[in-house]
């Protein structure tokens, strides 16, 4: 599951190097281990503009165009993992807006929740990208925001599994809006929410996902029918029991 999660990460030699040709090499020794399980990490940002769907069936692997160099590098190994037969043999799950519990290594990448929550605590106030697409409203932007107790759960289906093998989406299948989002917060630490819109940077305004939603159909087929928990009561969790702690824990040491 190790790998470059940077989606504004602009070496492509590195990206390279640490999420397709490391992923190859594991792959080609499982290969040679047939009682090895493999499950891998791939990406919903491999799916772009989602003007393709976000189907996982991979007779529409082929089709899809990544927005950036992460979504590429990610979507490669699943193409050669296709073409070369390996998908039979491994699980690839593609992880949609995975947040949660012990994020805060992933510096930038981390969600918004995660780098939010102090300032929402004291100045009761949270910043948002205002959005470029006119079908969206500023905060309406939709993405499938899935728990890591949820994520867990469904990746570990596929370990107790091993015949489950090829690519499956990882999602709650329902999208929310990133207001959504700064509202289940604000509930969380029982604050008025209090938005504030931010240019989004240039270089970002062009690869970014307006739109995202997982299709669960086939993770469902599989036998995974995990339930995941709703946002707000995700948020509400992760709040409670895990950040404010952090606070506490900070404010100690």
């Amino acid at each position: 599951m190790g790998a470059c999660s940077s989606t504004t990460e602009t070496d492509a030699g590195y990206l390279m190097r640490n999420n397709y040709r490391y992923t190859m090499k594991l792959t080609e020794w499982k290969i040679r281990y047939p009682h090895v399980r493999l499950i891998y990490a791939s990406s919903a940002a491999t799916y772009g503009d989602g003007s393709r769907g976000y189907s996982d069936s991979h007779d529409k692997l082929e089709s899809l165009h990544p927005l950036n160099m992460y979504g590429y590098s990610k979507h490669l190994f699943d193409l050669q993992a296709l073409r070369r037969g390996w998908l039979s043999e491994i699980a690839g799950l593609k992880y949609f807006n995975v947040f949660g519990p012990n994020e805060r290594h992933k510096g930038d990448m981390r969600s918004v929740i995660c780098k939010a929550y102090s300032r929402v605590c004291d100045e009761g106030k949270i910043a948002l990208f205002q959005s470029y697409n006119s079908a969206y409203k500023h905060g309406e932007q939709q993405r499938d925001f899935v728990y890591i107790k949820d994520a867990v759960e469904m990746t570990l289906f596929f370990l107790d599994n091993p015949s489950a093998n090829g690519i499956f989406n990882i999602g709650t299948g329902k999208p929310r809006t990133w207001n959504d989002v700064a509202a289940a917060m604000f509930a969380a630490i029982n604050k008025e929410p209090d938005i504030e819109y931010i240019p989004m940077p240039g270089p970002l305004r062009d690869k970014y996902q307006y739109y995202t939603r997982s299709d669960p159909a086939k993770l469902h087929r599989s036998g995974c029918v995990h339930e995941c928990m709703s946002l707000e009561d995700s948020v509400r969790d992760y709040v409670c029991n895990y950040l404010a702690g952090d606070v506490c824990l900070s404010t100690i040491e």
